[in-house]
């Protein structure tokens, strides 16, 4: 058993973060899932959510932060932000779109790498955006092999169906048409962890009269490509 640094509050801050690892959790989840009194699992998940190393879904539960996947990033050693740079400039140079990476953090996803079409009209979305988990085919695609409980609860309010995440399993790659803004198409595909967990979601994103009411027709074998490429470089990472 892991007796601690000798830094009591720090220990008990990282048994806050480590309880959170596995999902949302309410208060009495950080309880229990850490053996901290309510009144310090309290204090100590709203220190960290003003370090931003804690933040909370739409549910108020607490969920981790985005300060980590920054520090993790400015580290460098997160193996899927390093590759995805360069797959994800040869999906634009594929497709002529836009292209971004995405990651689930409790209701919404983070978009934590992006590379834009050089000119012409396109979607932007900067690194860092927060869109909500209720549209779109990266926020379908990380939801569709979700658990059962955690999927049913992603579906309220959504703008797709449990059929709709059936089918994108079944055919690995999701698109949506307007689903997030007007006139915007996206196609967007699972990369899994070296255990095939999806981790995140690859996408292309840009105007309709480009991409059509058929976007996947178009691009879903250039995106399947860019995330099988990121997947595979984190199985060779923890092959290493």
């Amino acid at each position: 058993m892991d007796k601690g640094s000798g830094v009591g509050v720090l220990d008990k801050a990282a048994l806050v973060l480590t309880a959170l690892e596995s999902g949302p959790a309410t208060l009495a989840g950080l309880v229990a899932g850490t053996g901290l009194a309510r009144p310090t699992a309290h204090r100590l998940a709203v220190a960290l959510e003003h370090h931003r190393l804690v933040a909370r879904d739409l549910q108020g539960r607490f969920v981790l932060g985005p300060r980590l996947s920054e520090l993790s990033a400015a580290a460098g050693e997160d193996r899927l932000l390093a590759t995805a740079g360069p797959v994800l400039a040869r999906l634009r140079d594929i497709t002529g779109e836009s292209a971004q990476l995405w990651r689930r953090q409790g209701d919404h996803r983070i978009c934590v790498a992006a590379v834009e079409r050089p000119s012409g009209l396109r979607d932007t979305i900067p690194i860092g955006s927060q869109l909500t988990m209720r549209a779109g085919s990266a926020a379908q695609v990380l939801l569709a092999w979700e658990e059962p409980d955690r999927m049913q609860r992603g579906l309220e309010n959504a703008a797709y169906s449990a059929t709709a995440l059936s089918g994108i399993r079944r055919r690995g790659w999701a698109q949506s048409v307007g689903e997030r803004e007007q006139g915007v198409g996206s196609v967007s595909a699972p990369v899994r962890s070296p255990s095939g967990k999806v981790i995140a979601a690859v996408s292309v994103s840009g105007p309709l009269e480009r991409l059509s009411r058929q976007p996947g027709r178009m691009h879903a074998p250039a995106v399947l490509a860019a995330a099988e490429r990121l997947s595979e470089s984190l199985r060779r990472a923890a092959a290493d």
